[in-house]
């Protein structure tokens, strides 16, 4: 069955209508509210073959049509038109989020926060992949005589202290060189590099500052590493969801929220997917828990490096041209706030 020009603009009027008010549409909807210049019943004809194509189904409780995952697939890549911003949202936008850009971390949770007050969906924000960043300095900065912390700076600006209980007294002098050292031979190697390098076998020479590194200092040194690798996800405006239709009902709102009680599987969902601005639909959602959903996501750059990703998630009802652009003008002003030169400078004491 062919998806002729008639069927096109009835299946667009179904979506659009359906994703303003949450209502099945039927025939006399479509006929009263869209000039289309046919009489209802060849409306219900041709919604009948959109019905047989996959584009339509049709709930029990009601006599009219709701758009399928595959219509809102056919409608984001063909059928949705270009939706503007407006500058009210744009000056939000700009000023809101260059207010303060000292932290990455404080920059990236009040994209988040940005994103669901002006989209009134649940938003997420990753902090920077770190495994491409490179080493800035380290420093070990003695407390007393069996305590250090551990200062590491990367190039991007991403601090970490970890504070050490030492089983073996360190003097101040020794940590200096240690500091030095590890600074001068590392500074600007990849913070993945780092973790498979032999740190230990390269200070075989530095004796008097090395005395039993690898024992007291070393394990902790290769753990924040790791842990500076790691990508942080924050959320907001999960409550959004409460104001949405799709969700009066408690067990699919409850179905929703533990999309959010499991971190770690809703991090691996959104890391494997491409770079750029993503749509992805009910099935399309390998996840199974997120076959319900709709995904936009966008990637996000520091000084022209791709490092984190932005997005929202909410029913496949979804204001899809509006939040598209949304997300894309907030992608374009953290690609332009986050600068390196916003981080560095001197702001850490060397």
């Amino acid at each position: 069955m062919e998806l002729t020009e008639r069927k096109l603009r009835i299946l667009q009027a179904i979506i659009s209508d359906y994703i303003m008010t949450a209502e099945p549409v039927g025939s006399r909807t479509l006929s009263k509210k869209y000039q289309l210049g046919i009489s209802p019943a060849t409306i219900r004809n041709e919604m009948s073959d959109l019905e047989d194509l996959g584009f339509l189904t049709h709930p029990h409780t009601s006599a009219g049509r709701v758009p399928s995952d595959k219509a809102y697939r056919l409608y984001v890549n063909e059928l949705m038109a270009n939706s503007e911003i407006t500058p009210a949202e744009k000056a939000i936008i700009e000023n809101q989020l260059r207010a303060d850009v000292s932290e990455l971390d404080k920059t990236i949770k009040n994209a988040a926060r940005l994103l669901s007050e002006i989209t009134n969906l649940a938003s997420f924000v990753m902090t920077p992949s770190q495994e491409e960043n490179r080493l800035e300095f380290v420093k070990f900065v003695p407390v007393d005589q069996n305590t250090v912390v551990l200062m590491i700076v990367t190039e991007n600006g991403k601090v970490s202290n970890t504070t050490l209980r030492l089983n073996e007294e360190y003097n101040e002098e020794a940590l200096g060189i240690l500091s030095k050292n590890i600074t001068y031979r590392f500074k600007g190697k990849k913070l993945s590099e780092l973790i498979t390098q032999n740190i230990i076998q390269t200070f075989e020479s530095d004796l008097s500052a090395m005395n039993r590194l690898e024992e007291f200092i070393m394990p902790d040194f290769m753990r924040t590493l790791e842990e500076m690798l790691d990508v942080r996800l924050y959320m907001d405006g999960i409550s959004n969801i409460f104001d949405l239709p799709e969700y009066n009902d408690i067990s699919k709102a409850q179905q929703f929220l533990r999309l959010f009680d499991n971190k770690d599987r809703l991090r691996r969902n959104i890391l494997s997917r491409d770079q750029g601005i993503v749509v992805t639909i009910g099935d399309e959602n390998q996840d199974e828990e997120l076959q319900d959903c709709s995904l936009i996501t966008a990637t996000y750059s520091v000084d022209g490096q791709t490092v984190g990703k932005i997005g929202v998630i909410g029913p496949t009802r979804m204001r899809y041209g509006e939040i598209t652009s949304i997300v894309k003008y907030l992608t374009d002003n953290i690609n332009h706030t986050f600068s390196l030169d916003n981080w560095k400078g001197d702001r850490f004491d060397k």
